[in-house]
């Protein structure tokens, strides 16, 4: 890519967003933590550079900290705690606490430039608040460009493109704030919006190509849009070199099997080997309910097979293709060893087997979902396989929570699928991002034929989403969900209850466990 914006993460709940704003726009982003060194921004040669919020103070003991040469490697945008910062290192003051705002907010443009060009000088527009700590006047060799009241909401440096903002521009609530974005990348830092999926394909096979060599490659592939995608791009890129392995874990939906097998003969004409491993998975997991040790027993047992698997056809397999995505990372690595909380260790990120014999291959690694479905149809991928909801890694053993057995998981196999058939048959399935059901470890009274029942319950989740960062809940109309929870109850020996999960994330993940 010609152009590149670092996110320099502080610990907010929105840095993802930032990402992805950027992105859209067609200007390539990457987050990472405030630790990296003045030496490392420098090399990494960044367009721009966006400081994201956070929860701390700037004055606060350990507090997210850069050096101040910072303001000179490239553009800046500092978005409400990169304000405070830019602010406390140019010798103005941040006042704790009195100017604190949450929520929606007016302010009011002072300046119609920099990052509010194309605004009216004197305009209100709507924006979303989320900061504590405040600022009354820009530091000294900085001009106001935009207040809310007696507060700060944004200001340029007089000579330098360095531009602040108290408002989070990232999310849909900031009416402009895409336009605000989009001001800061092309209009101060000159980007070149060249972030499209042709040109990430082009690059990714040139790396694999140099990477693999005259190598042999093997790919764990699921049958889910990201394990797909990347078997079809690295395909693209050394042909038969790539041999795929798809495992039967046990743990997957009705007749996945039989699907991925059907589909990739007839779409992909890749190399293609099935291992029935479900034996081995279920005594695997025999007993654990811990989610975190699920998903790392699945990851290692998942390295198990293919080396067994990869041996067994003759294949000396130097790397491990793997459909990882950007939220995968981040959720299981803390963006990189930045502030944000982890929020669970995906299996092929954080679960994988220490001392495994094959260095891996994730050319989506850098990738939010959309952008991989995009991927997808850059490759000629048919839609059957690009808008297929996602399916977790570690399959119906994180659904089924709790401890993992065989009648767990077939009865909860049994619901999902009358679940999404039911769904497809309304029409709703391209509506949903990701729906499922989840075997909840907890039985209820309830009565079937004038008996007592003391049975198990289900319950259902679905979510809209663009890159599964942010969701909320789908609203079913009610008809729907009646006849769901009719047709599990009365199909599914077992089940005597249905429930429906109104969560958003946040709060609240996609997966439950």
């Amino acid at each position: 890519m010609s152009s590149r914006i670092l996110i320099l993460d502080c610990g907010s709940q929105f840095t993802q967003l930032i990402a992805r704003r950027v992105r859209e726009a067609r200007v390539y982003s990457e987050i990472h933590p405030p630790t990296r060194s003045l030496e490392w921004i420098k090399a990494w040669n960044p367009t721009g550079i966006i400081l994201s919020g956070g929860p701390n103070s700037v004055t606060d003991e350990g507090a997210p900290d850069f050096d101040k040469g910072l303001l000179d490697v490239a553009p800046i945008l500092g978005v409400c705690y990169g304000l405070q910062w830019i602010t406390h290192v140019e010798g103005g003051k941040v006042t704790a606490g009195g100017g604190r705002e949450y929520g929606r907010a007016m302010i009011t443009v002072d300046e119609a430039a920099g990052v509010f060009a194309g605004f009216a000088r004197g305009e209100e527009t709507q924006v979303w608040m989320s900061h504590g700590d405040h600022v009354d006047a820009p530091p000294p060799g900085y001009v106001k460009t935009a207040s809310s009241g007696n507060v700060v909401a944004g200001f340029r440096h007089a000579t330098k493109p360095i531009h602040a903002i108290q408002f989070h521009s990232e999310v849909a609530h900031t009416v402009r704030g895409a336009e605000i974005i989009g001001n800061f990348l092309f209009g101060v830092c000159g980007a070149k919006p060249d972030w499209t999926p042709g040109s990430f394909v082009e690059r990714e096979i040139a790396q694999i190509r140099e990477l693999v060599g005259d190598k042999h490659v093997i790919c764990g592939l699921s049958g889910g849009v990201d394990s797909s995608v990347a078997a079809a791009l690295v395909h693209r890129a050394i042909g038969d070199q790539l041999t795929c392995i798809f495992v039967d874990t046990g743990l997957l939906r009705l007749h996945e099997r039989e699907q991925v097998e059907r589909t990739f003969k007839a779409n992909l004409g890749i190399k293609l080997i099935t291992v029935r491993a479900e034996e081995r998975f279920i005594k695997a997991l025999a007993g654990e309910a811990e989610p975190e040790k699920k998903r790392t027993i699945i990851g290692h047992m998942f390295i198990d097979v293919f080396e067994d698997a990869a041996a067994a056809a003759g294949k000396d397999a130097a790397f491990l293709v793997q459909g990882t995505l950007y939220p995968d990372v981040i959720e299981s690595v803390s963006v990189k060893g930045g502030p944000s909380a982890t929020i669970k260790t995906h299996h092929n990120v954080g679960g994988l087997k220490p001392g495994m014999k094959f260095k891996l291959i994730e050319p989506l690694r850098e990738l939010f979902k959309d952008e991989v479905r995009n991927v997808g149809r850059e490759l000629g991928l048919p839609e059957e396989m690009v808008g297929r909801h996602p399916f977790p890694g570690p399959g119906l053993a994180i659904r089924v929570l709790g401890a993992v057995d065989q009648p767990a998981i077939d009865t909860l196999r049994k619901a999902d699928a009358i679940y999404l058939e039911e769904i497809r048959e309304a029409g709703l399935y391209d509506d949903i991002w990701q729906a499922f059901a989840v075997f909840l470890p907890i039985r209820s009274v309830g009565v079937m034929g004038d008996f007592r029942t003391y049975e198990n319950a289900i319950a259902l989740r679905a979510v809209t989403s663009t890159d599964g960062m942010t969701a909320d809940w789908f609203a079913f109309p009610h008809e729907v969900l009646a006849r769901i929870s009719s047709r599990i109850i009365n199909e599914v020996a077992g089940v005597n209850r249905v429930v429906y999960d109104v969560s958003s994330k946040p709060p609240a993940t996609i997966e439950w466990e």
